[in-house]
């Protein structure tokens, strides 16, 4: 590891502790030449997670793509930051638990419907209302009558 101060490629570990909930290492490192100090952090490389759209295009997977269409259903909702958090949490948890290099967007689509469904029934009917492009409001309605029936 090169001294970000001097350059020089000789330096040494001084300290290392878990950091980010153990998912990486942070160490605390000294140049032997200046004799400055700095902190390094060591992560586990991952494959990216691809996600697959519905016109067969492929993105990498992006966490605030759930939360801004989480946080627009939610709007003006009896549902705290902390919810859809913990929420969103649970749903980015089971989609790497898949253990896939390539995730269709309409599983991540299914998981948030079903998560928000427990959580807020109106923004449920937000999200489907946009992600299953209702129609008209027979559709609309045909949604609602399914929730009723629960």
């Amino acid at each position: 590891m090169k001294c970000p101060y001097c350059n020089d490629e000789n330096t040494k570990v001084i300290d290392s502790r878990p950091a980010e909930e153990n998912s990486a290492i942070r160490r605390r490192r000294q140049c032997e030449k200046c004799g400055k100090r700095f902190t390094t952090y060591e992560k586990l490389e991952t494959m990216p997670l691809m996600v697959i759209k519905k016109d067969s295009t492929r993105e990498v997977y992006d966490r605030s793509k759930i939360e801004a269409g989480v946080l627009r259903s939610c709007h003006k909702r009896p549902v705290s930051p902390q919810q859809i958090e913990a929420m969103i949490d649970e749903i980015e948890t089971q989609v790497f638990n898949l253990e896939e290099k390539e995730v269709a967007a309409s599983v991540i689509g299914e998981l948030v419907m079903s998560r928000l469904k427990d959580l807020d029934e109106v923004a449920y009917v937000r999200f489907a209302s946009v992600y299953r492009e209702f129609k008209d409001v027979n559709t609309f309605m045909e949604e609602l009558a399914k929730l009723l029936k629960k």
